[in-house]
């Protein structure tokens, strides 16, 4: 493995950031204090910060030399609606949030690539910092995006990166094309007419309705999807009824569908949207469904192939050969990186966490971010900014 001495040097104050994030976790479009630490850090190295897009995030920017290219790097710094169950003295204070997907160790990162290339500037164009609220569900890149943020700071590529459990520590996982599912939600209404449960064909039964939705909704990739595709459709809800002697009048169901290419996202809403309009005019009842209610669907995670190589030769630069995974297996986890992605050629890695073993898995009350990943983390963003930016 090759880091620089002035990375390894900075070890412990990254793992004073990470701490620090870790205990005052903030979730999305509400991280006004981590955004404050952000931004003072920057400024501590000299750059200029932009505040505000995407209502929380945080932007800067480093030029060296005259001309070259201008690639963006991504960290996401929002935390999720967990109760943390570690005991360690950084453990949240912030009760039913934590930063249960590591975003604190990607902020703590690209914080150091900053400091870093701002006393190293060893490359000739610009490179964007790029921290990111609201990944979770809530699409801050989007926000971001629709906010101006490749007007104010164009870019040719920009590059992001997640830790993922179950790669051994340290090791890459890159590849070009789809790494990570798109991601929409729906609820579904089904609407009937509420009788006593005695007497049920005085009635229509949203309920044995409902029973036949999700059944069939289960058809649609065994007997759609092309079996060579990957997708899944998964029914997460199911609200109706509030006693044991009433048939009610309606059944929420609420879900979730991912896939890997943008035709088959488009197929499955398609025949949801049919499977609902026949079922409930075979039942005798009202059947409506509202696509991503709360926020917009994410895209497929999507590597272009050009920025791909530059991934690669940079993380050939840090680890050896045997710890960069070329072929690993995409996930049906989304990422909102993605609609990025749509905007500029680019590439999405994964670093490894190591094992999932004792909670230590993306998403659980015990997870906690590896901080020996820290300045490999570091010197990957490094030797990208200075493979791109020659």
């Amino acid at each position: 493995m090759t880091i620089a001495d002035a990375i390894n040097e900075m070890h412990e104050e990254m793992k004073r950031w990470r701490h620090h994030l870790h205990q005052f976790p903030e979730t999305a479009y509400e991280e006004k204090e981590t955004a404050a630490f952000i931004a003072e850090k920057l400024r501590s190295f000299g750059l200029e910060v932009h505040e505000g897009l995407g209502q929380t995030g945080v932007v800067a920017r480093l030029t060296s030399g005259e001309g070259g290219r201008s690639i963006a790097l991504r960290a996401d710094m929002d935390a999720l609606f967990i109760q943390e169950q570690n005991a360690f003295a950084h453990k949240s204070k912030h009760d039913g949030k934590m930063h249960a997907c590591g975003h604190d160790g990607h902020t703590s990162m690209l914080l150091g690539a900053a400091s870093y290339l701002t006393r190293h500037p060893d490359f000739k164009g610009t490179v964007v910092f790029i921290f990111q609220p609201a990944e979770e569900g809530r699409a801050g890149a989007k926000q971001m995006i629709d906010d101006g943020l490749f007007t104010l700071f164009p870019v040719d590529y920009v590059f992001g990166m997640h830790n993922f459990h179950d790669i051994p520590e340290g090791h890459f996982a890159i590849k070009s094309g789809p790494l990570m599912a798109a991601f929409d939600c729906f609820e579904i209404k089904l609407t009937g007419h509420a009788t006593h449960a005695a007497l049920p064909h005085s009635g229509t039964d949203a309920i044995v309705a409902s029973a036949q939705l999700i059944n069939a909704l289960q058809t649609i990739v065994s007997r759609t999807i092309d079996p060579a595709d990957s997708a899944v459709v998964s029914i997460t809800q199911i609200h109706g009824g509030n006693t044991w002697n009433a048939l009610p009048g309606e059944v929420i169901l609420r879900g979730t569908f991912r896939c890997f290419k943008e035709e088959t996202q488009e197929l499955i809403t398609r025949k949801i949207r049919h499977l609902v309009d026949s079922i409930s005019l075979s039942a005798g009842i009202k059947g409506e469904i509202i696509f991503n209610p709360e926020n917009p669907g994410y895209p497929v995670t999507v590597n272009t192939p050009d920025a791909t190589e530059f991934a690669l030769n940079a993380a050939s630069a840090v680890v050896e050969a045997a710890q960069i995974h070329r072929e690993p297996t995409p996930s049906m986890g989304s990422e909102d990186f993605a609609f990025m992605l749509k905007e500029r050629p680019g590439c999405y890695i994964w670093i490894g966490n190591g094992p999932s073993a004792h909670g230590c898995m993306l998403h659980n009350p015990h997870y906690d971010f590896n901080d020996a990943l820290l300045p490999v983390g570091v010197a990957y963003w490094v030797k990208l900014v200075e493979t791109v930016l020659v």
